[in-house]
Formats: structure tokens, C-alpha cells, sequence
């Protein structure tokens, strides 16, 4: 694409949040940025319903990385907004969630405004807060929980820290809301416990969160990677931990009826 002057013509990338899977909780400023895309990189999580809002002349393009499949590397995607912002004037690069909750957003935006490519995030809502709500769990309760910690349960080789301090964050917090933590519950149960949360405090896992085929696993830190290893619970998961997950047995009629519940026998 090139100006009267035969100049090259610079689009935008817009770090756009597709939420958790539940299309009635896009934002109308997401909606109308696909519906007007010249591209659209997208996650492995971005829902169907997500996707269908799309232009359909769009040129879509699968950028998902999921455990030990990953469609295109970082390095990969980065340069492929930057390549396709030289030729199209609006480009997409749709998350799951909100960008810049664990999604990367953040590395993104610096790559592209070094590469001087214009860049804008639009925010989406994050699984660790919808997920939970659609499951009857509230994250915060004046009875329960005045505090929330939000912590990736899986993470990069060569970050800026060796771990996760979770011996920590057991003593810092009411409520821990875990992202993609199911492959080191074993792991992180155990350090939880060794910084002081008793083996009885409640769990909840919720699965692919606010979408028909949301699921839930509710158990105890001291017993719920065996639940897991039992029941076959994969990954994409949510854990919510703490005793605000107590009243997802109260609260559980605010979801809806068509979710599939796993209960601990």
C-alpha cells in the first residue's frame, strides 16, 4: 500500500481482548475493529463465536500457541503484524482474554513501537475474573476475601525471576486465582501448603470459562491434582483458591444450566 507520493502507507495494530470464550461479553470496540480488519492474527483460544465476527474479506490468520503446540513462535507473530502493517491499514491481533493479563500484550506493544509501527490495546475481560463468576464464585466478599492475587502457575525459561514465590503469595492473599496452572498443580499445591494454607482450604478449577461447555472441578489443595489425575481435568483451566470458592455451592444457580459440573465423590 503506497501514498500519492509512492511512499509505503503504515496501518495499525490494535492488541485486541476476545474475553473468555462468551461472545456477549466482547466489547463493541472489539466487535467493530474485526468487523472493519484488513487481518486478523488470532489465539487458539478465541472462541468460534469470537471469530465469526470478522469481516468476512478479512485475511485471518492462526497465531495460537497451546501446550507444546504451537502454531507460530513470539518472534514469529510479532513480525508478521509488523510485515502486514506495512501493506494493510487495520490489523488485528486478537487475544483471548485481556492482552495485557498474561497475554503477552506488553511484548507486543514494545516490538511493534520499536519497529515505529502504530499500536493501540483495546482491553478484554480476563478469564481469572469471568470464569469464576460464571462458576458462582465471587472474588472478593467482605466475609471472605478483601484480596486477590492474580499469578501464571506456568512460566517462561529465562524470565526475569527463577519462580514463583508461591510460599509467599499463601501468606499475601485470600483469594489466588491461578492461569494455566493444571500442569504444576502438584507443584503448586504443595508450596502453597508449605507457606501455611491448610491442605482443607477450597479449590475450584473451571474449564474453558463462560462458554456452553464450561466445566468445574471443586476439591481441597491437600487432594485436588489427584482429583485431576482421576477425572482425566485438562487444561484450559482457571484454579480459584481460598475459602471465598465455599460459596460456589451457594451461588452456583447464577450460571448457566447447560454447564457440565465434576464434583468430588
Amino acid at each position: 500500500m503506497q501514498n500519492t507520493m509512492g511512499t509505503p502507507v503504515v496501518g495499525k495494530v490494535y492488541l485486541v481482548g476476545a474475553g473468555p470464550g462468551d461472545p456477549g461479553l466482547f466489547t463493541l470496540k472489539g466487535k467493530t475493529l474485526l468487523e472493519h480488519a484488513d487481518v486478523v492474527v488470532y489465539d487458539a483460544l478465541v472462541s468460534p463465536e469470537i471469530l465469526a465476527m470478522c469481516n468476512p474479506r478479512a485475511e485471518q490468520i492462526n497465531a495460537g500457541k497451546r501446550r507444546g503446540r504451537h502454531s507460530m513462535v513470539q518472534r514469529d507473530t510479532t513480525q508478521l503484524l509488523i510485515e502486514k502493517a506495512k501493506t494493510h491499514a487495520i490489523i488485528v491481533r486478537l487475544k483471548g482474554g485481556d492482552p495485557f493479563v498474561f497475554g503477552r500484550g506488553g511484548e507486543e506493544m514494545q516490538d511493534l513501537q520499536q519497529a515505529k509501527i502504530p499500536v493501540e490495546v483495546v482491553p478484554g475481560i480476563t478469564a481469572g475474573i469471568a470464569a469464576p463468576a460464571y462458576a458462582g464464585i465471587p472474588l472478593t466478599h467482605r466475609a471472605y476475601s478483601s484480596s486477590v492475587t492474580f499469578v501464571t502457575g506456568h512460566e517462561a525459561s529465562g524470565k526475569y525471576r527463577p519462580q514463583v514465590n508461591w510460599r509467599a503469595i499463601a501468606q499475601g492473599s485470600e483469594t489466588i486465582v491461578v492461569y494455566m496452572g493444571i500442569h504444576n498443580l502438584v507443584h503448586i499445591s504443595q508450596e502453597l501448603q508449605a507457606g501455611g494454607l491448610p491442605a482443607e482450604t477450597p479449590v475450584a478449577l473451571v474449564r474453558w470459562g463462560t462458554r456452553s461447555n464450561q466445566e468445574e472441578l471443586v476439591g481441597t489443595l491437600g487432594h485436588i491434582a489427584q482429583q485431576v489425575e482421576a477425572t482425566g481435568f485438562e487444561a484450559p483451566a482457571i484454579a480459584v483458591i481460598g475459602s471465598i470458592v465455599s460459596l460456589h455451592e451457594i451461588l452456583a444457580d447464577c450460571r448457566p444450566e447447560s454447564l457440565s459440573i465434576m464434583s468430588p465423590d
